[in-house]
């Protein structure tokens, strides 16, 4: 099993810890917070062991799991990558888009892997579509979240967009072509709610609103493509499929046909997907350790963490405008 060590100790990070501790891929050596009040309330509660010297654990891992704030992401990755150690940082990788392509530099050149925790990929309702989803033209993604202090350090791009933002770049196979965004600066000192539109080259269009001061909570995209409408709700965790296929000739009573304006006929039908129950954030950390143990790609790489997060910045940087 991987000896891993876990950086920084707050909500989440006591998630990681509970997480690698129950997994079987895993040998859970303790972890690090600069905050040795909460270290040692968190190792009191827990049991998990605290170690006040961030290169002491770092020495004796073989991954590190940041789970710090996002101005810390990168100077912990390069400290662990220079020791030669695979990490595992929450998303967005790293603060700026310079330090995420020093990160990819460091990555091959001290042979480790790494991988970011855009934890929704791993979402057992996006799961269970991904490979339907072909060519979309057009998709539509709405995050919406009640007001939370937490992370409201970053803009809700990269506190929320950013997930929709690396689900759309999964499954769009372009590049970007142009960015339209606004954003409004309603509580915190940077934007809480956001929309942006991104042009791609083949033409797909893509319609992203996050908000973190909506009164309810909402994950929802919609993907449209030729003969094809996908519906996902990462929050409820359903799918719903709507396909069309070339009408038979002798349609059935409960058939449902729609003639264009051409005088085409096609048949709507529906599929229903099999969606597994799993832990998200636990299924990212093993496949994690899966591409350490078989020396393959992980699913969430350093370079698509910095696709995301350059499309992000890019968004920021539109409000500008």
């Amino acid at each position: 099993m991987l000896k891993v060590g876990v950086l920084g100790a707050g909500h989440l990070g006591k998630i990681h810890l509970r997480l690698l501790n129950e997994s079987d891929k895993y040998t859970l050596l303790g972890f690090y917070d600069p905050d040795a009040i909460n270290g040692k309330k968190v190792a009191a509660e827990f049991g998990y062991p605290f170690y006040d010297n961030i290169n002491t654990l770092m020495d004796a891992v073989d991954v590190v799991d940041i789970v710090t704030p996002t101005l810390s992401h990168f100077d912990c990755a390069k400290k662990a990558m220079e020791k030669g150690k695979h990490v595992f940082i929450e998303k967005p990788i790293t603060n700026t888009l310079e330090e995420a392509t020093e990160l990819l530099e460091l990555e091959r050149k001290y042979s480790v892997k790494g991988q970011v925790g855009h934890v929704e990929r791993f979402n057992p309702a996006f799961s269970s579509v991904k490979d339907k989803i072909e060519d979309p033209m057009f998709i539509e993604t709405h995050r919406l979240a009640e007001f939370n202090p937490r992370g409201t350090d970053v803009p809700v791009v990269l506190d929320l967009m950013i997930h929709d933002i690396d689900a759309i770049l999964s499954v769009v196979n372009s590049e970007v072509k142009q960015i339209n965004a606004s954003g409004v600066s309603v509580i915190s000192k940077s934007p809480d709610i956001a929309n942006a539109r991104i042009e791609f080259e083949n033409g797909c269009v893509a319609n992203l609103t996050a908000s973190r001061i909506s009164l309810k909570n909402m994950r929802k995209s919609r993907f449209f493509q030729r003969d094809a409408y996908i519906s996902v709700d990462f929050l409820e965790k359903k799918v719903e499929v709507v396909k069309m296929k070339d009408a038979p000739q002798n349609p059935g009573d409960f058939d449902m046909i729609l003639q264009n304006a051409e005088g085409e006929k096609k048949q709507i039908y529906f599929e229903n997907p099999s969606i597994e129950t799993n832990n998200a954030i636990l299924d990212e950390l093993e496949t994690f350790a899966d591409a350490i143990n078989h020396d393959s790609e992980p699913i969430v790489s350093l370079q698509q963490g910095t696709n995301a997060l350059k499309v992000a910045l890019q968004i920021i940087e539109s409000f500008k405008k």
